[in-house]
């Protein structure tokens, strides 16, 4: 997979212009605040996602516009395809492939990208959230039902919690508190079995990425949690919906006392660890940084095993805080696809033996 150009116009701070990209790596350079970030976020949202900035379509529109327009040429299955993406204020955004309106949630399958930013640095340190939000994002991409599935999950969540922080006011919301209950077990398992199957897979391609980052001094180990019942992640659905009852059951009261759902896949987590320590609490800023690193790159290769593509590398920022050994494995180890990566200096990249280095100024790409 691969952008062959990404045309704007009043996309955030982006001038009107055409910028084209080389097939293997290419960066982007330039001081701090001139669109070296919006570039690649213009890139990502011609695969259907929303913006890794924002959730609102209307703060991609320059100030004192009324529309901003993203279009791209992309190549994806020995295909050729023209990608349109026009965004108005107050109205639904609009996507076309080809000239073809198309729902921007079937689009995923056209390009698919693996971003870096600095708030993946969240995802080591941060709180569980941001480890779920990973494991989604990807499995979401390798598979389509699955974003359907959490929707469904996050609905009788809500259902459930609203009967849990309202029954004391209304007795016969808890007539359906149980269906609910039920309702998420199902839901739960499901997601349990994709999640546990997809942490499996990057723990086995992050932890040897980390070790050739680290010279071999750093072991990266991942290991995903979910509820206490569940003895086996990737035992049958029934066996986890059982599981997961089970645990609903022991704490129906303490979910009435507390208001809140206790038991469900929303509580899941994926730890890390760094020789054996907690990352959260002992990685550096520097380990923190390579682990999340270490785990997009491994997110690369299970797409390039489950679909015989390599999906498009976006790193923004991504040397930042490195030593100089670690960039230079960064900076060998993004090959074998396109790549667009984001650096302040030019002198950090002066190792690249090939590849395109594009300057941005004032939102315009000027060399």
């Amino acid at each position: 997979m691969l952008v062959h150009w990404v045309e704007t116009e009043h996309f955030r701070l982006l001038e009107q212009q055409r910028v084209e990209f080389a097939p293997g790596v290419n960066v982007i350079t330039g001081a701090n605040a001139q669109g070296k970030t919006t570039l690649l976020e213009a890139v990502y949202v011609l695969t259907g996602a929303r913006s890794f900035r924002t959730f609102y379509d209307r703060e991609l529109i320059a100030f004192g516009e009324d529309a901003a327009a993203v279009n791209g040429l992309i190549r994806s299955g020995d295909r050729d395809r023209r990608i349109e993406l026009r965004f108005a204020r107050g109205k639904t955004r609009q996507m076309k492939s080809n000239g073809v309106k198309r729902d921007p949630r079937e689009m995923r399958d056209d390009l698919k990208a693996i971003l870096f930013s600095p708030d993946d640095l969240g995802m080591v340190r941060g709180p569980a959230s941001g480890r779920r939000k990973l494991m989604d994002a990807a499995i979401s991409q390798l598979r389509p039902g699955y974003a359907a599935l959490l929707a469904d999950y996050n609905k009788i969540y809500e259902n459930k919690t609203r009967i849990l922080k309202d029954w004391r006011e209304k007795p016969s919301l808890l007539d359906a508190l149980d269906e609910f209950s039920w309702s998420l077990a199902v839901c739960s398992a499901k997601i349990i079995r994709y999640r546990a199957g997809f942490a499996r897979r990057l723990r086995e391609a992050a932890g040897p990425i980390q070790r050739e980052f680290s010279a071999g001094a750093e072991e990266l180990d991942l290991s995903y949690a979910t509820v206490s019942t569940v003895e086996d992640p990737a035992a049958s659905e029934k066996e986890l919906f059982e599981a997961v009852w089970r645990r609903q059951t022991q704490l129906r009261q303490a979910e009435l006392d507390a208001g809140s759902c206790l038991v469900g896949a929303h509580k899941d987590d994926l730890a890390f660890t760094i020789n054996g320590a907690d990352a959260r609490s002992y990685a550096s800023q520097g380990q923190a940084r390579t682990a999340a690193l270490s785990v997009k790159l491994a997110e690369r290769e299970i797409f390039l095993s489950e679909t015989g593509e390599v999906p498009v590398l976006l790193l923004d920022d991504v040397l930042s805080e490195l030593d100089a050994a670690r960039q230079e494995f960064v900076l060998n180890r993004i090959g074998g696809g396109q790549t667009l990566v984001t650096c302040c200096e030019a002198d950090s990249v002066s190792r690249l033996l090939d590849g395109r280095v594009l300057t941005m100024e004032k939102g315009r790409v000027t060399g």
